[in-house]
């Protein structure tokens, strides 16, 4: 083609799509008295569209190159808004029913690369051995670099049966992990439990999903059957639970809390006050529920010791029931700093069908207090022997900070406790070492996925600390709340 004939095409396309922008632009701004209309931007942006329609190697439709700009400008914003085409919102209205096809774990994003929040527990990711923190870096021989969530969830889902192989970077690995998986229908069941000893009991939420609440409550009702009399006391565990609905959480917190007692509060922009979520039916009751899920629940779990197992694996909905339980004092929460996942992503539909997702607001405890990029500290901090590495919010390139400064909380890579021999050993040594060492890490990574399933404090230092204080009341009082007497972090100065 010609130059003057690519000059006359760049000329039209920038004219016209300009133009089109300015006019959609005034009427969005007719009733914003107060923005100045980024005339030279958008002008900015129709030339840059007229330059890849005349001049880019490829022939790209319109809708090809607005859908990129769309995503672009959403996902520039923070982690966890982004543009849905019709496909990608139908993907995210079924993940919530609780069974879909899949891996099973949640993701995230970091230095334009996919990261793993949490895999759920007994899924094809979890019993592949993927970890919270690992970045995903190929998903069969594709690069997942600049790939949006959205793209990655798309690309490992697929048919039941059929097969994935990704291949995963880790802090504590010098190697790459290559994993096979085999795709599976997820049928999450998001409540477990088990009677840890006569009197105390066990639950372990796995992710905050519609029937979430009552499923809690029917496993309290089971294990006071099974303990022939009322429980003395729980260990709510949250570890590596990456969220889910917010009735979710607000009910889970009602289980434990007075009634009428406040759970959660959102603020937006300029801090402009939003919901305000109580223990009340109201709050926590799905809209397709017709009676109140908490009706049965024993009387006595109201007052009875609770500890909240967290690591950097709980997020969102998990971090709304910890900080609420213990602004309360309510419970002990016990374990390792949570993700700090604290902000609210609304999805907006759009006319096209698809829909676009962003954060509209920030999550507050009852306190006041802001859990974004900080998490919720621990009131006794118990470290997890087999977890080496930490990742969280704070991790995440461009994510929102803190309104209320302070310090961030990044992931930490745990160095191994056992001293490093000066003198250099043979090869076959080291060669029977490493093998001794991988069949080690296996076992160890078994263990933890069984101690989830059948807890067993013996060999998790954390489940046997919550357990431990719940068996003593008197100790259990006295470590309610000691996460705010522990030094505050310095909030950030005004420029």
């Amino acid at each position: 083609m010609a130059k003057p004939t690519l000059k006359k095409i760049a000329l039209y396309s920038l004219g016209a799509f300009s133009g089109a922008l300015l006019t959609l632009s005034i009427q969005s701004y007719a009733n914003e008295q107060k923005e100045v209309l980024p005339v030279q931007s958008i002008r900015t942006m129709a030339e840059v569209y007229g330059q890849i329609k005349a001049n880019y190697v490829e022939n790209k439709s319109d809708d090809e190159i607005l859908e990129g700009a769309m995503k672009g400008m959403v996902a520039n914003l923070d982690p966890h808004s982004e543009y849905m085409t019709l496909k990608d919102y139908g993907d995210l209205k079924e993940s919530t029913s609780g069974e879909f096809g899949g891996l099973g774990m949640e993701i995230g994003s970091e230095d334009s690369f996919i990261k793993v929040v949490a895999p759920i527990e007994d899924t094809p990711a979890e019993r592949a051995g993927v970890k919270s923190g690992d970045i995903i870096v190929k998903i069969n021989e594709e690069s997942t670099r600049g790939m949006t969530t959205t793209e990655a969830v798309k690309k490992m889902r697929g048919k039941p049966g059929t097969k994935i192989t990704l291949t995963l970077s880790r802090k504590d690995e010098t190697q790459p992990i290559v994993v096979h998986l085999t795709r599976a229908i997820i049928k999450v069941k998001s409540v477990r439990h088990h009677l840890l000893e006569p009197g105390y009991g066990y639950v372990r939420i796995t992710q905050f999903q519609e029937r979430t609440v009552p499923s809690l409550v029917e496993s309290i009702q089971a294990l006071t059957k099974e303990n022939q009399a009322p429980l003395k006391g729980l260990v709510l565990d949250l570890r590596d639970d990456p969220g889910g609905l917010l009735n979710g959480a607000v009910g889970v917190s009602a289980v434990f809390l007075e009634h009428g007692a406040k759970v959660v509060s959102t603020k937006g922009r300029d801090k402009q006050a939003g919901m305000n979520l109580s223990a009340v039916p109201q709050d926590y009751m799905m809209s397709n529920s017709s009676s109140d899920p908490l009706i049965g629940l024993p009387a006595e779990i109201k007052n009875i010791p609770v500890t909240v197992l967290t690591n950097s694996g709980s997020a969102s909905a998990s971090e709304i029931v910890a900080g609420a339980l213990q602004d309360h004092k309510r419970a002990v929460i016990v374990g390792t700093q949570s993700f700090g996942k604290g902000s609210v992503q609304t999805v907006l539909p759009l006319s096209n069908g698809g829909a676009v997702k962003l954060t509209t607001a920030l999550y507050y405890t009852p306190n006041d207090r802001s859990i974004q990029a900080q998490g919720i500290t621990p009131d006794v901090e118990v470290q997890d022997k087999n977890r080496k590495f930490e990742s969280r919010e704070a991790d995440l390139g461009g994510h929102l900070s803190n309104p209320l400064g302070g310090t961030e909380v990044k992931g930490n890579l745990w160095q191994d406790s056992t001293p490093a021999k000066d003198n250099a050993a043979s090869e076959p040594a080291n060669a029977a070492a490493g093998k001794e060492q991988g069949a080690k890490a296996e076992t160890e990574d078994k263990d933890d996925i069984l101690s989830r399933r059948i807890p067993n404090p013996a060999k998790d230092a954390q489940l046997r600390k919550a357990l431990d204080l719940i068996k003593d009341p008197a100790q259990w009082q006295k470590s309610l709340g000691l996460a705010a007497k522990k030094p505050a972090a310095k909030k950030a100065k005004e420029e």
